[in-house]
Formats: C-alpha cells, sequence, structure tokens
C-alpha cells in the first residue's frame, strides 16, 4: 500500500483503485465481501465497498438500468424507453434520490403501499406493475427493504422475489439497517428469500457497529456486470497486460476513483471477535427483551404506541402529557400531541440529558422513534429515557 500526502494538509490517506496502489486492503475488500456474500446465500457474487448506503442503493437503480437497457451507457437518455421502479412507501429516501440523479425521473418511482407493520403489500405492487405496463412504461426494478428507516419492518422478500421473477424485473434489497440479522440464527428468518435478490446493500457501520463508515453494495451476478457497467477504461490507470489478475483492480468498476479502505474496518472487527463472537453480539443486539421493556413500559407512563410489537429494534410512540389525557382520540388530540415531542426534544437537548428523534409519519402527529442498537443497553437505561420524557413533558 502507498500512502499519498495531501498537498493540503500533509495528512497520509490510502486511495483504492488498482491492487498495486493497496495490495492488502484490496485482498481485505475481496475477504470481507466473500464472507458476506455466502451470508446472503449466494454461491458467488460481486460487489464493492462505498461511501454509504445512498450510494448502494444507487449502484442497484444503475446497475438493473443497465441490465435493462445497455445502451444507455453510450447512447443516454435517447435510447431509453420511460423505465419505472417500484418500491415501498416506507423505503429509504435515497431510492427517489437515485431516481432523479440517473434521470429516471422522482414520478418513474411507483410508491407501493405497505401494511400496518410497514411492510410492503406484494398484491398492491403486482397491480402498479400491471398499472405501469398499461400505461406504456417499462418496469425495470423493485426495491424491497430488508429493516425500514422508521418502523424497522421487513419486507416479504420471498413474495416479492416471485412477482420479481414473473416479470423479470431485477430485485434490490435495501438491508442497510436490517442485514446484520443475517449473523443470527434466531433472527435471520426476518431476511427469508434474500438470496433471491439481484443485488442487497448492507451497512456494518449500523448494527455491526463497525466505525462509520463501512457500506457494502453486492450483486448476485457472474458476468462481470459491474464492470461492464461502471468501467471507462482509463488506459492510465488500468492496463489489462499487467503481470498480475487485472481483476484485482477494483477501481474500474466503481463510479469512483480512489476510495478509502472501509473494509478494512469490518475485517479488522471480523478478526477480533469471530463469526461467533459477531453472532452473539447481534443476538445481544437484537434480543426483544429491552425493547418488550420499553415497550411495556411505554404504556405504563400514558403514552400511546405508535406501532405493534416490534420486529426488529425501533420502537415508536407518543408520550401524552396530563393536559391531553381527558380528550378522546379525536383531531384536537392529535393537534396538540403533535407540538409536544419537537418541545421535550428541544429541553432534552437543552439540558444533555437525551437526543432521540422525532417525527411525523403520513398524516400522524410527531411522535418519538427509539432505536435500541447497542448491546451494552440496560433496563435501567430504559427506565430512565422514559422517566426523562415524563419529568421534561408532564406540564405540557
Amino acid at each position: 500500500m502507498i500512502g499519498l500526502a495531501c498537498d493540503k494538509c500533509g495528512v497520509c490517506v490510502i486511495t483504492r483503485y488498482t491492487y498495486e496502489v493497496a495490495p492488502v486492503f484490496t485482498v481485505m475488500e475481496k475477504a470481507v465481501l466473500k464472507k458476506m456474500i455466502e451470508m446472503i446465500g449466494w454461491e458467488d457474487g460481486d460487489g464493492l465497498f462505498n461511501a454509504g448506503g445512498s450510494l448502494s442503493n444507487m449502484y442497484a437503480v444503475n446497475l438493473a438500468r443497465f441490465r435493462h437497457c445497455p445502451d444507455m451507457k453510450e447512447c443516454g437518455m435517447s435510447a431509453s424507453p420511460r423505465l419505472v421502479l417500484f418500491t415501498s412507501q416506507e423505503c429509504h429516501y435515497s431510492i427517489t434520490k437515485a431516481a432523479a440523479f440517473l434521470g429516471i425521473g422522482t414520478k418513474n418511482v411507483y410508491v407501493v403501499p405497505s401494511d400496518e407493520r410497514g411492510k410492503m403489500i406484494p398484491g398492491a405492487l403486482e397491480e402498479l406493475i400491471v398499472k405501469a405496463t398499461r400505461e406504456g412504461a417499462q418496469p425495470f426494478m423493485v426495491n424491497a427493504t430488508a429493516g425500514t428507516t422508521v418502523l424497522g419492518a421487513f419486507d416479504p422478500i420471498h413474495q416479492i422475489a416471485d412477482i420479481c421473477e414473473k416479470y423479470g424485473l431485477w430485485l434490490h434489497v435495501d438491508a442497510c439497517w436490517g442485514g446484520a440479522a443475517l449473523l443470527s440464527k434466531k433472527h435471520r428468518d426476518l431476511l427469508k428469500g434474500i438470496h433471491r435478490a439481484n443485488s442487497v446493500a448492507w451497512n456494518p457501520h449500523k448494527m455491526m457497529m463497525t466505525c462509520l463508515q463501512c457500506c457494502a453494495f453486492m450483486v448476485r451476478d457472474q458476468t462481470n456486470l459491474l464492470q461492464h457497467c461502471n468501467s471507462a477504461k482509463a488506459s492510465y490507470l488500468f492496463q489489462v497486460d499487467k503481470f498480475y489478475d487485472v481483476s484485482f483492480d477494483c477501481g474500474d468498476k466503481s463510479i469512483q476513483c480512489s476510495r478509502k479502505p472501509d473494509a478494512f474496518k469490518i475485517w479488522l472487527l471480523w478478526k477480533a471477535l469471530g463469526t461467533k463472537g459477531f453472532r452473539l453480539l447481534m443476538e445481544v443486539c437484537q434480543q426483544n427483551e429491552r425493547c418488550s421493556t420499553i415497550y411495556h413500559n411505554i404504556q405504563n407512563i400514558h403514552n400511546k404506541l405508535f406501532q405493534p410489537q416490534p420486529e426488529y429494534t425501533n420502537v415508536c410512540f407518543w408520550y401524552i402529557p396530563p393536559s391531553l389525557r381527558h380528550l378522546p382520540d379525536c383531531p384536537e388530540l392529535w393537534e396538540k400531541l403533535h407540538k409536544v415531542a419537537p418541545v421535550i426534544k428541544e429541553r432534552m437537548m437543552k439540558k444533555g440529558s437525551l437526543m432521540i428523534g422525532f417525527q411525523p409519519h403520513g398524516d400522524r402527529a410527531n411522535f418519538f422513534r427509539m432505536i435500541i442498537i447497542s448491546p451494552q443497553v440496560s433496563t435501567e437505561d430504559m427506565d430512565f429515557v422514559l422517566e426523562e420524557i415524563q419529568s421534561l413533558g408532564q406540564d405540557l
């Protein structure tokens, strides 16, 4: 590996585009990707680490489009029919951003309804595919989410895969948040069917607690699709007559040139913990006892739950101050409740006691979104969170 000094600050950085520049990190990335691909359930595959889950999802959209319309790489949008992709209403916003950035257009992202748990409804997906085809559009991709940002829901991948195979669509699974469940024997069924996906995004810097940033994008492909889609064949970097296997020159299949050696972070952690250690860590993180504790305690101090029993580690709820507890379930209650969470959030930040997110959801009032991720979190910590919210909001 070679350290390149920045001419502005002199800080030594490692860049990743050819094997000769960073041979050790190249091998590490391949080793980690191979292990993650095995855990997805693929016999073989390809992939790379990149700068974030949003970029992984953009890779997926671009790759799916390239498979559907390969001429677009050279001829641009003039070679494209009206393409549409499908994703649930609970998906990450990066899917819509990818459609905008890649010239597909946000209006060509068909939003599939979700059920009360936040899961995509397969029947509604198929109806939208038929509708888009009748309109003269060409469906090319479905994005399923394994661990939605807000509710922590897992789309029914097997059923969605059946539909994708029926209509010849690329299936991408955004498992940036929920991919770590694959490490757990108890919880990997949450991602049942993920081996049928064409591509997967998985962020070890989330539930696996690797240092930021650490994001993997993987493809179930044996035809060098990533290379064909993204390659620019720059002869000043990617010579084909080098003495070593030039498939190790991974920079040409990336849309970046220089990349940080992010795979090293997860490689090192994996070496330290081992797969068994990672599995134990994930099962502690994902165990439902702490979620159940806060779930049941919420109801004991005049809170209202947003969702049924959590499927993952996301717990969403409203705090109802004493002044509103006499009101029935009516528009007046929700109008006033909408203002409660922002005030409590302001107070907790100014006091320096907590940092918990709040948000609206569709036409529902602002609520707290509690995500339990660290294995060090105790039931006492959960009690403190609820007691602090109650203390900061009881006079509202």
